[in-house]
C-alpha cells in the first residue's frame, strides 16, 4: 500500500558555506530516507530552505557592509548548487524568505491567537544605548550561568545547549559586536503558552508510541517537558523579518521569532510546492492524513524546538485551513536526530576554518565517495569524526575494492569471454540459487535499515552482501573455468551479474550516481531517480530561487529485476577512482577562508 511520506530537513541559516558536519547530520540522511521510500514506490515530499532571517544572517551582512538580503540570496544560491551536485533530492528547498512563508507563518500565528495559546508579557530586555535598539539574543553574549562558559550566546550555550529564556539571565553579558555593557528596558512581546498546550495534550503525545524514537531523543524531549515548560517569546524587536499580524502600532517594528517561523517552514515549504504543481491543496495529503508519516532529519541542538516546540505550535493551532474546529496537522512520527560530526579529533569551526566545505570538496572528488563515508561515519548515536585519512582508506578497500571491483570484474570477464552477451546459464546450482536468495533476502533486512534510520548499519550489510558475490566468485573461478569448461563460467557469471543488478538498489539510497551507472551498465534503461532543477519561483511581489525535483519519469524500483540472457552490455567503465594516501597532507593544507562575497 502506497504511504505518504514527509521528509523534513533542518533549514540551515543563510549565512556561510554548508559543511561535512550539516552534510550528515541532516541533509545527507534525509535524501537516504526519501529516496528509499522513493524505490518502495511510495508518495515521499522533501523539503527544506534556507533560512534567511536568522540573527547569523544579519551578524554575517554587518561584518561584509552588505544587505541582508544579497547575503541571503548569496549563499542560498550556493546551497542549491551542493545539494544538485551531491544529490541531495529536494522535492523544494525553498527559503523562509518568500510570500508564502510570509503568509503561513502569520497564519499559524493568527490561528495560535484565535485559539488563545498567545498571551502577552512585559519583559525586561537587553537595549544598547549605543545604537538606541534593543538585541536580538545573538547579538548578545556573555558567561553561561550553568556550566560558566565565557562565550554563550543569549539564547544558547553552545558548549552545555542550556536554553535561555532571557538573555538577561547571562552573567555579564555585553554587545557582541562592539563589547559594550547593556543595560535592562522593559518591551512587550507576544508569548506562546507551552505550559497551557502540554497541559492539553502535548505531555500525552511525548509519552505515547515512540518506541522507534531514538533513546537520547526521546528521553531529551520527555525529561525537558517533564520538568515543567515556560512561555517562550514568538516576537521580537527587529526589522528583519515577519512583521507581527496584529493591529497595533506598538508592534510596527517588531517581527516573529526566528525559533517561531523557521520550523513553520515545513509547513509552508509543501503549500508553495503543491502551489507550483497546480494542486493548491495537495499539501493537505501529508498534513491532515493521518496515514501520512513526517519524519525530521535534524541535528542535536535542534531537539528541543522539533521534539516539543514545533509539535506545541501544530497543537495550538487545530482547526487551520479546515471547516473543522478540531482538525489537527499531523505530529512527527520521528525526529531522528543525529549527534555531531568532528574533524580529525577536533571541533569543526568556522571562525577557526577548520571543516570540510562541500561545494569546495566536490571540485575534486566524485559525490558518492563523500555521501558514501558520510554514511559509514554519521553521528547516528554519539559524536562521530572526519579524518580525511578514513575517507580514503574507506573509498579504497570499500568502494574500489569491495563493490567496484566486484562490478568491473563480472562486466570485463562478460566482455572478454562473451563478448559483452549476457551468457545462458543453464541449470543453476544449489550455491547459485542461494547466493541469489541471500541478495534477494537483502530486501527485506536492508529494507528495515533504511527505514529505521540505521543507515550506517545499512551500508554494512550492503557491504556484506557485496562481499558475499566475491566469494562466490572466488568459490567458481570463472576465469579458470574459462579454459576448460566456459559453459560454468558463464553460469558464474550470469549468476553475479543478476546479483550485482539487485545489489546497485540496495546501494541506489546512498550512492545514487554509480548505481545509474551499473544501471546503465547492466543493459537498463531509463533513470533510477528523478532530476534535481534549479527552477526560478514567482510570485506576486518578489521571485526566489528554489531546488525542485522532477522524478516522474524514475524507474527504479526495490526489486532486483533479472538480466536476460542474450543482452549486449556496453563496454564498462571504472565506478571509483584509488586516491592516493599523500591526498591526506594536501587536504590539511588546504584549510583555509571559506569563500566570501566578492
Amino acid at each position: 500500500m502506497t504511504e505518504n511520506i514527509l521528509v523534513c530537513i533542518a533549514w540551515p541559516y543563510a549565512n556561510s558555506d554548508i559543511h561535512q558536519g550539516n552534510v550528515t547530520g541532516s541533509h545527507l540522511p534525509g535524501d537516504i530516507y526519501a529516496r528509499y521510500h522513493r524505490l518502495r514506490g511510495n508518495r515521499v515530499l522533501m523539503v527544506s530552505g534556507s533560512d534567511s532571517h536568522g540573527t547569523p544572517v544579519t551578524v554575517k551582512a554587518e561584518e561584509l557592509g552588505r544587505p541582508t538580503l544579497e547575503v541571503y540570496e548569496h549563499f542560498h544560491a550556493r546551497f542549491l548548487e551542493l545539494f544538485r551536485q551531491l544529490g541531495i533530492s529536494y522535492d523544494l528547498f525553498t527559503s523562509t524568505h518568500t510570500e508564502t512563508h510570509f503568509q503561513v507563518s502569520q497564519d499559524i500565528f493568527s490561528q495560535l491567537l484565535k485559539n488563545e495559546y498567545l498571551y502577552r508579557k512585559v519583559t525586561p530586555q537587553m537595549y544598547s544605548p549605543e545604537t538606541g535598539k534593543f538585541l536580538p539574543d545573538r547579538y548578545i553574549e556573555g558567561t553561561c550561568p550553568v556550566c560558566g562558559y565565557a562565550g554563550a550566546r543569549g539564547d544558547q550555550c553552545d558548549n552545555c545547549n542550556t536554553l535561555f529564556e532571557s538573555a538577561a539571565q547571562l552573567i555579564n553579558p555585553r554587545s557582541k559586536q562592539d563589547q559594550t555593557r547593556l543595560e535592562l528596558r522593559d518591551t512587550e512581546h507576544f508569548f506562546i503558552d507551552l505550559p497551557a498546550i502540554a497541559a492539553d495534550a502535548l505531555s500525552e503525545w511525548i509519552h505515547d508510541d515512540k518506541e522507534h524514537w531514538r533513546p537520547q531523543v526521546i528521553n531529551f524531549a520527555r525529561n525537558f517537558i517533564d520538568q515543567g515548560l515556560i512561555g517562550r517569546a514568538v516576537t521580537r524587536d527587529m526589522d528583519w523579518g515577519i512583521p507581527v499580524p496584529v493591529d497595533d502600532p506598538d508592534y510596527a517594528s517588531k517581527v516573529l521569532y526566528v525559533w517561531f517561523e523557521a520550523v513553520i517552514g515545513y509547513l509552508s515549504a509543501t503549500v508553495e510546492w503543491a502551489r507550483n504543481e497546480g494542486d493548491p491543496d495537495a499539501w493537505r495529503d501529508w498534513w491532515y492524513d493521518p496515514a501520512a508519516r513526517t519524519l525530521y532529519f535534524i541535528g542535536k541542538d535542534n531537539i528541543p524546538f522539533h521534539t516539543v516546540f514545533w509539535p506545541a505550535q501544530l497543537l495550538g493551532v487545530r482547526g487551520l485551513y479546515s471547516d473543522n474546529p478540531h482538525a489537527q496537522l499531523n505530529l512527527p512520527y520521528d525526529v531522528p536526530a543525529n549527534e555531531f560530526m568532528n574533524m580529525e579529533g577536533q571541533k569543526i569551526s568556522g571562525s577557526r576554518l577548520w571543516g570540510v566545505w562541500m561545494l569546495d570538496a566536490l571540485q575534486r572528488y566524485d559525490p558518492d565517495p563523500l555521501r558514501y563515508y558520510l554514511t559509514t561515519n554519521m553521528p547516528e548515536t554519539r559524536d562521530s569524526d572526519w579524518s580525511w585519512s578514513g575517507f580514503i582508506e574507506r573509498n579504497n578497500n570499500e568502494l574500489v575494492a569491495n563493490w567496484g571491483n566486484l562490478v568491473n570484474r563480472v562486466l570485463n570477464m562478460t566482455q572478454r569471454y562473451f563478448g559483452g552477451v549476457v551468457p545462458a546459464p543453464g541449470a543453476l546450482t544449489a550455491a547459485d540459487e542461494a547466493l541469489l536468495a541471500a541478495i534477494d533476502e537483502g530486501f527485506t533486512s536492508v529494507a528495515a535499515l533504511y527505514d529505521g534510520c540505521k543507515f550506517r548499519a545499512a551500508v554494512q550489510e550492503v557491504l556484506r552482501l557485496a562481499t558475499l558475490v566475491n566469494q562466490y566468485l572466488e568459490e567458481t573461478s570463472p576465469w579458470t573455468t574459462a579454459r576448460t569448461d566456459l559453459d560454468a563460467t558463464g553460469r558464474s557469471l550470469f549468476v553475479a551479474l543478476q546479483a550485482i543488478n539487485g545489489l546497485k538498489i540496495l546501494w541506489a539510497p546512498v550512492l545514487p550516481f554509480t548505481s545509474q551507472q551499473v544501471h546503465e551498465m547492466a543493459g537498463e534503461a531509463g533513470m533510477l531517480f528523478g532530476e534535481s532543477v534549479v527552477r526560478e519561483i514567482e510570485e506576486k511581489t518578489r521571485r526566489h530561487l528554489a531546488l525542485t525535483y522532477e522524478g516522474g519519469q524514475a524507474v527504479g524500483r526495490w526489486q532486483r529485476a533479472p538480466i536476460p540472457a542474450g543482452r549486449q552490455l556496453p563496454k564498462p567503465r571504472p565506478l571509483f577512482k584509488k586516491l592516493e594516501a599523500e591526498l591526506v597532507e594536501q587536504e590539511l593544507q588546504r584549510l583555509g577562508p571559506k569563500p566570501v562575497i566578492q
